[in-house]
């Protein structure tokens, strides 16, 4: 439950602290007073957006807190599974820059907003006017059936099913899309796959070729010219190795004499021994180089081919054609496979829409387990609460599987006698609708373990015996559950454990909203205001006294 809420610099109100009871804690005021502020500043605490205009001085920050009794609630697993220190004592901070940055806190540890909405959902259920207009809606009566029939494992086992189910749907969507495009294009991947791998293509390749054809065309030249070399290196006499031997037998017996002949001697060594490589090196490549006009021809065909592939693909090396083979190759096999892949993908998808089928139908039956009960539950609750004559059934309707499963369910309302029931958005006056939404909230207390439940203005469209009524209702609720009321109505101020009025402070240079605990006769004061009016009579005083002895 809440044991302390405290806001600073949140809209009109510069610093509040209420201490709640344990029980039915009621806030009363003034139209325009902020009770709503202060239902803002609460939302704060649940997660909702907020930006720099809730200042209320634009030079501090705004802090609402909370501080959350929590040890018979049984939340650790959910603060657990945020990685968060648990404590039965839990304070949730809200903070709000100057510049408008949030900041949200759970005993002093920094959580993303949705992480706040998780564990502050879990610790309030904001009550609003808002709410009550979404009691029309399809999507609030499905989770209005949910809550009630207490099938969370149901539902969660169904999403489950829908998730997977919506997971495999796409995947074989998508090897569809690709299967047929896969197919349209098979015919001419296949043939560009095998003019490469029919090139047998090597990534040095092309320098070589280019490297053998400038050989190859000037054959004749090349051998008549090295030839020539090698005569007059070593073949023919006098020549430069033979010449070159000579000198060196000749310093042979002189070396000695001196170290300039020995240096010399050494240095024509070393010419001889690099001569004679440089003859055996000519020899070589003139043996290597053969005049073969059709060799010529061979190498220019192979460098057409290169010249054409690489033009046709527009692409600046072999490497790079030697990818696009891989990935030509990659795909040719992916087309190959694509009809076995489809088929397991087809397996996949039949065998997660008949898993959602049968989740389905479970979570159908579990619903309509509730329709009954919910529905004379409802009835009974309105009966006392001015609408004797209440008739409410839920209709059913089949629908294909969706997010929130394969079912549509219309509450269908009659507040008369003889007056067939209809859609609620079509028949419930805001009165009607208030009182049904407070039977629905008194109906789920029964079935949660919510520590507090905030009521704004849910008697709305209500008065005189029936107020009291709903008063006594709010009463019982608040045994189970903690139970904050904001009310206009002196029948329901009367019931609470405790009592808050807020109210409007313009004594300093900027207005503020205020709240403080009300005690005996200021609460007889406030409660025959209500009655009476800003200046109320003895008679109202009277009425009163009687209210809050009753």
């Amino acid at each position: 439950m809440l044991s302390q809420l405290t806001i600073k610099n949140y809209a009109l109100i510069h610093q509040l602290e209420m201490v709640p009871s344990a029980q039915l804690t009621v806030i009363t005021g003034e139209t325009g007073a902020g009770k709503s502020i202060m239902l803002g500043a609460i939302g704060l605490l649940l997660g909702n957006r907020a930006d720099t205009k809730v200042l209320w001085d634009e030079s501090e920050k705004c802090i609402t807190e909370g501080t959350f009794e929590i040890s018979s609630y049984g939340l650790r697993p959910l603060f657990e599974h945020h990685n968060l220190d648990y404590s039965d004592q839990t304070v949730i901070r809200r903070e709000i820059s100057t510049g408008g940055k949030s900041r949200a806190f759970i005993n002093d540890t920094p959580v993303t907003l949705d992480v706040m909405r998780d564990i502050g959902g879990r610790l309030m259920d904001v009550h609003s006017q808002h709410e009550t207009l979404e009691l029309g809606t399809h999507r609030f009566q499905l989770a209005l059936v949910d809550s009630y029939t207490g099938n969370l494992s149901i539902v969660e086992a169904y999403q489950k099913a829908w998730k997977e189910f919506t997971v495999a749907e796409e995947a074989y969507n998508v090897l569809s899309g690709e299967a047929g495009k896969l197919k349209a294009e098979y015919d001419f991947i296949k043939f560009q796959v095998d003019e490469l791998q029919q090139a047998s293509l090597k990534e040095p390749e092309q320098e070589e070729l280019e490297s053998s054809l400038k050989i190859s065309e000037h054959a004749e030249d090349i051998k008549s010219r090295l030839h020539q070399i090698l005569a007059l290196l070593g073949q023919e006499v006098p020549s430069a190795q033979g010449s070159l031997s000579a000198a060196v037998n000749l310093l042979q017996p002189i070396r000695d004499f001196s170290p300039a002949l020995e240096q010399l001697s050494k240095r024509l060594e070393i010419v001889r021994i690099e001569l004679k490589d440089i003859v055996d090196e000519a020899e070589s490549a003139e043996e290597r180089v053969e005049v073969d006009p059709a060799r010529r021809v061979t190498i220019q065909e192979r460098l057409d081919l290169v010249y054409t592939l690489l033009q046709k693909h527009r692409l600046p090396d072999i490497k790079a054609l030697l990818e696009l083979q891989r990935q030509l190759e990659e795909q040719a096999s992916k087309t190959a496979n694509v009809d076995a892949d489809l088929l397991a993908a087809g397996n996949l998808l039949d065998k997660a829409r008949s898993e959602l089928k049968n989740r389905a139908g479970k979570l159908t039956v579990s619903r309509e387990k509730g329709f009954a009960p919910l529905s004379s539950e409802l009835v009974k609750l309105l009966r006392p609460l001015g609408i004797p004559e209440a008739v409410l059934k839920i209709e059913h309707t089949e629908t294909p599987p969706g997010p929130r499963g394969a079912d549509l369910v219309e509450v269908l309302f009659s507040a008369n006698k003889g007056i067939a029931p209809r859609p609620l958005e079509a028949v419930a006056s805001g009165g009607e609708f208030s009182r049904l939404m407070f039977c629905v909230k008194y109906v789920l207390a029964e079935k949660s373990a919510l520590p507090t439940l905030v009521l704004d203005e849910i008697d709305t469209g209500v008065s005189g015996e029936i107020a009291m009524q709903l008063g006594l209702m709010m009463k019982e609720m608040a045994k189970r559950h903690q139970l904050i009321a904001i009310s206009h109505l002196p029948q329901i101020a009367v019931r609470g454990d405790k009592h808050f009025l807020v109210f409007k402070d313009s004594t300093n240079l900027k207005t503020s909203t205020e709240i403080k605990i009300l005690r005996d006769e200021e609460r007889v004061d406030e409660v025959a205001k209500m009655i009476g009016g800003a200046k109320p009579s003895t008679l109202a005083r009277e009425n009163a006294r009687e209210l809050l002895q009753q």
